[in-house]
C-alpha cells in the first residue's frame, strides 16, 4: 500500500545559546513517537556559531534528523531552502520550541488529505504565550482576509501546491506565512479541516516588539495580493490593516473564494470588523485618558 512521506522543516539559529536545547529535544522526541512511519525531519540551520551544530550532528548520527547549515536571510528564506530539499509529498513547519503533542496526529492528517485529495489541512492548536499561559486557537478561515486564520504550525501542506504558489515570499520577514495563507484561499486551493488539536506552538513576541514593521508588511501584503481585484488606495489599505475594513467591491470578490458559504463569510467579516473597530476606539479612549 502506498503511503506518502511527510517532511517536517525546522529552522534553527544558536538554539543552545538561546536556552532552547531542551525544547528542541522535546520536539524531536515527540516527532519520533509519531505513529506515522514516513516522517522526515529536516533542520535548516542559519550558520549557528554556538554549540548548535554539535547538537545537530549528534541527533543526525542517532537517526533523528537531517540538517544543513548555511547563512540565510531569515526564517522564511530557511523554510524555502528546506522546501527545495524536502522529499515528502506533504510538508509541515515547526519552530525549535513547538511540538506535536498527539502521537497519532500526522497519521490522521495525512490519511484525511489522501482521502480528500487536499492541498492543505488545518486544525486547532494550543498557543503558548511568553508568560507560559496557553489557549486553544480555533481556525478562523472565513476571516483569512482580515487576520491570520491559523498558525502555519497548525497546517500540513501538499508540497507541489506550495511550489505552484511560489512558496514563502521571503521579503516579508515577519508575515510571509500570512501572505501564503491569503494565496491559498485566493487561488481556491482545496483545504480541509481536521477536528483534532495535535500541535502546541510558542507565540512569537516579534510582532509586539516591531508594530511598525507589522503594519508595513500587512499593508504591502494586502496591496500585492488584492491589487488585481480592486485598486486600493493608501487610506483603504490603512483601514484594512488597522480595523479589518474591506471595501465592499473587493469584499464581494473575496466572497467568491467560499462558494456556497458566502453568507457565513459576510457574517464573520462583519463580526471581525466590529470587534476591531471597538478595540480601536478603546485604544483611542485610553490614549486620551493617558494624555488628559
Amino acid at each position: 500500500m502506498y503511503e506518502p512521506e511527510i517532511t517536517v522543516i525546522t529552522p534553527t539559529r544558536n538554539i543552545v545559546e538561546a536556552g532552547k536545547a531542551d525544547d528542541f529535544t522535546l520536539l524531536l522526541n515527540m516527532l519520533n513517537r509519531q505513529t506515522y512511519p514516513y516522517v522526515d525531519h529536516l533542520i535548516m540551520d542559519n550558520a549557528s556559531t554556538d554549540d548548535t551544530i554539535s547538537l545537530l550532528k549528534d541527533y543526525k548520527n542517532s537517526g533523528y534528523i537531517n540538517f544543513f547549515s548555511a547563512p540565510d536571510t531569515g526564517k522564511y528564506d530557511a523554510l524555502n531552502k528546506g522546501l527545495i530539499r524536502a522529499k515528502g509529498k506533504y510538508v509541515a513547519f515547526l519552530s525549535c520550541d513547538d511540538f506535536y503533542h498527539d502521537i497519532t496526529g500526522l497519521a490522521d492528517v495525512v490519511n484525511a488529505m489522501e482521502a480528500n485529495n487536499a492541498d492543505f489541512c488545518y486544525f486547532p492548536s494550543y498557543c503558548v504565550m511568553p508568560d507560559g499561559q496557553a489557549f486553544l486557537f480555533e481556525p478562523a478561515v472565513y476571516n483569512v482576509f482580515q487576520v491570520m486564520p491559523f498558525p502555519h504550525q497548525a497546517c500540513v501542506f501538499k508540497k507541489d501546491t506550495l511550489a505552484r504558489l511560489g512558496n514563502f515570499d521571503a521579503k516579508f520577514k515577519m508575515f510571509a506565512d500570512y501572505d501564503l495563507m491569503i494565496k491559498l484561499f485566493l487561488n481556491k486551493c482545496h483545504g480541509i479541516y481536521f477536528d483534532g488539536c495535535i500541535v502546541t506552538y510558542q507565540i512569537s513576541e516579534q510582532a509586539k516588539k516591531h508594530p511598525t514593521q507589522v503594519k508595513v508588511e500587512c499593508n504591502h501584503i494586502y496591496y500585492q495580493e488584492f491589487r488585481h481585484l480592486f485598486p486600493l488606495n493608501e487610506n483603504q489599505l490603512d483601514r484594512m490593516v488597522e480595523i479589518a475594513e474591506i471595501p465592499k467591491p473587493l469584499l464581494d470578490k473575496l466572497a467568491t473564494c467560499f462558494p456556497g458559504d458566502e453568507k457565513i463569510f459576510y457574517e464573520r467579516y462583519e463580526q471581525m470588523y466590529n470587534m476591531r473597530l471597538e478595540a480601536a476606539e478603546r485604544a483611542r479612549q485610553q490614549e486620551r485618558q493617558r494624555n488628559g
